[in-house]
């Protein structure tokens, strides 16, 4: 064989590719996090996390055509920062 041919396993395959372009999707949806992520973030269960959102007290949630639910890495942030603020202003009970 010459240097410059090329042998069948120095030649990209087709899984590689797709590996490769689901790589990509992961990057991008990063700002989109599955429920089972968010309840690992805070450590609550998915019973709680759902007790919150039927009382409006959770983050802000996408429902997919699937009905999973996404919620946004900025909102997260945002609600957390929101509870924090609400933490500060509450009075201490002793």
């Amino acid at each position: 064989m010459g240097a410059n041919t090329a042998s069948p396993r120095d030649r990209p395959r087709r899984p590689a590719q797709r590996r490769e372009r689901g790589m990509i999707t992961a990057v991008r949806s990063r700002s989109m996090l599955t429920l089972a992520e968010v309840c690992e973030e805070l450590s609550v269960s998915r019973s709680t996390f759902y007790d919150w959102r039927a009382k409006r007290r959770a983050p802000r949630c996408i429902k997919l055509p699937n009905g999973d639910l996404r919620i946004r890495r900025s909102d997260l942030d945002h609600w957390l920062d929101d509870c924090e603020d609400a933490a500060c202003w509450r009075p201490r009970t002793t």
